[in-house]
């Protein structure tokens, strides 16, 4: 809980009545401290949880996981396979490319005159330690499972490296400019599921392969939420909700000091 030290210091010249200045300086410190004792008695919803961030992408790599010890998801991925090819004869390689259109939103959008919520060292950390950490796993994951893909190319099928790229950027357009409006991140999240669903119309992934691709994506940008504190202390600027505000007091015959501290 955030607490407020307010402290006067008042220096009397000739009388001890205060000013009508003074006392709407008293005023507003008094305000100022309503105000904060008011917002830390916010209840945190389930959302706000720092937990909840955890959720999706968790579900999603399990399923993932689940679908090459299950019999049944097996086989929803051999059928899904054999729709796609009976259906759609071509491929649409549009998929090497939509990959990164979220991730370009992500700084894109500063054109626009929308803000984002961090500043754009921030977000290029962001951005680079969650395709590094996306990119470790995949490339981890797709050497030690070695799971044939559907057009039988080669044995480096799972997880989708495309599918993870696309929801990095996705995940990260949502979580930096949700404030600003929801819709950007839903319009990064279609952008992303389009490249996964592009994948398997392409017969390079299964749909488990996607799915778990996309939670690969999330839960990086995740982890590298966490990492971004120790680096804005790196860089120099402090993330802290301390603050010392100092507020000269001047009316007739007195003056002095007033000063709120919050920590």
């Amino acid at each position: 809980m955030r607490k407020v030290l307010i402290l006067f210091i008042i220096f009397a010249t000739c009388d001890c009545q205060m000013s009508a200045y003074t006392k709407d300086t008293i005023q507003n410190f008094s305000s100022l401290d309503n105000n904060l004792s008011q917002s830390s008695h916010h209840k945190t919803t389930f959302l706000e949880k720092p937990y909840a961030g955890f959720i999706i992408p968790t579900v999603l790599i399990s399923y993932g996981v689940l679908a090459h010890n299950s019999d049944f998801l097996k086989r929803l991925d051999r059928h899904t396979h054999k729709e796609v090819s009976n259906r759609f004869t071509c491929k649409i390689h549009i998929d090497d490319y939509t990959q990164y259109v979220p991730a370009i939103a992500v700084y894109g959008l500063d054109l626009a005159g929308l803000k984002a919520k961090h500043r754009v060292i921030d977000r290029t950390f962001l951005m680079a330690s969650s395709y590094l950490i996306s990119t470790a796993s995949v490339q981890t994951l797709k050497r030690t499972t070695k799971i044939q893909r559907p057009d039988e190319s080669s044995r480096s099928s799972f997880p989708s490296g495309h599918t993870a790229t696309a929801f990095v950027g996705a995940h990260l357009l949502f979580k930096e400019y949700k404030d600003t409006s929801p819709w950007i991140g839903v319009a990064g999240y279609v952008v992303a599921s389009g490249t996964g669903v592009l994948r398997v119309l392409n017969r390079r992934h299964w749909v488990s392969d996607v799915v778990t691709g996309a939670g690969i994506g999330m839960l990086s940008v995740e982890l590298s939420y966490l990492l971004l504190p120790a680096f804005q202390k790196l860089t120099g600027e402090k993330e802290t909700q301390t603050k010392l505000v100092v507020a000269p007091v001047v009316g007739n015959n007195n003056y002095g000091l007033g000063l709120a501290y919050t920590f």
